[in-house]
């Protein structure tokens, strides 16, 4: 289920350098998801599988440069070994942890919520375009369940992809009021070089205007202490 442990990265964990652990496998089967290889069983089969031994190795080696970790997917929370993993990062390491994840877990998130110190949750659209953004396999009261954990603790951020045919501006609006002001929230370009759905590969995306005219409608709302563009 670890696909891979990369070296450093600036900008998976705010503020700080960090390797990333890659974990194989997904629940959700998003048309626009750009990391096909995580999601698809068909191209899972042949991968190499680290050991929990290797990546405590070498984040011990790279620990004094590196800073923190980030665990991301896939969906981390589907992998049964992933609160071993954590609690091994922890007791041998002084990394920070982050978490990223889809939401749709909040039973496995709640279990291992004391040992992460920074999450990241994927918000597809508004509640009821989910079913279309997920591929039919996202249930939004789970969603909503991991929302309310995630907003009680100190360090979080929810972002949005922003696919066009999957979620705009006014989605965007009405899953905020849904979820009730939050503390950070990101708008996402979508890029579509890779897709798992051909039907969004080249798919052209929101123009970065548009993005700005939707972060400011967030603030004017006061749905977001901060709202950031990634593109």
């Amino acid at each position: 289920m670890i696909r891979s442990l990369t070296g450093t990265s600036l900008i998976e964990y705010p503020g700080k350098i960090a390797s990333i652990i890659f974990i194989s496998g997904c629940n959700l089967h998003c048309p626009f998801c750009h990391n096909p290889e995580l999601v698809r069983p068909d191209m899972l089969e042949n991968e190499f599988d680290l050991s929990h031994e290797t990546v405590l190795k070498e984040l011990t080696k790279r620990e004094g440069f590196i800073e923190a970790v980030c665990i991301t997917g896939g969906e981390p929370l589907i992998y049964s070994r992933l609160s071993e993993l954590i609690e091994s990062i922890r007791k041998y390491t002084s990394l920070f942890i982050k978490l990223d994840t889809n939401g749709t877990r909040p039973n496995e998130l709640e279990n291992i919520l004391e040992y992460i110190d920074y999450i990241a949750m994927d918000l597809k659209s508004s509640p009821s375009k989910y079913p279309k953004a997920t591929g039919e396999k996202a249930v939004f009261a789970d969603v909503s369940k991991s929302i309310d954990i995630i907003k009680s603790v100190p360090e979080y951020e929810f972002r949005t992809t922003m696919v066009p045919g999957i979620v705009d501006g006014d989605d965007v609006i009405e899953l905020l009021r849904e979820i009730g002001p939050v503390k950070k929230y990101v708008l996402q370009g979508f890029h579509s070089f890779k897709t798992l759905s051909a039907d969004f590969t080249g798919l052209p995306s929101y123009p970065k205007g548009y993005l700005e005219k939707v972060a400011e409608d967030i603030k004017s709302l006061a749905l977001a202490e901060s709202v950031t563009i990634r593109t």
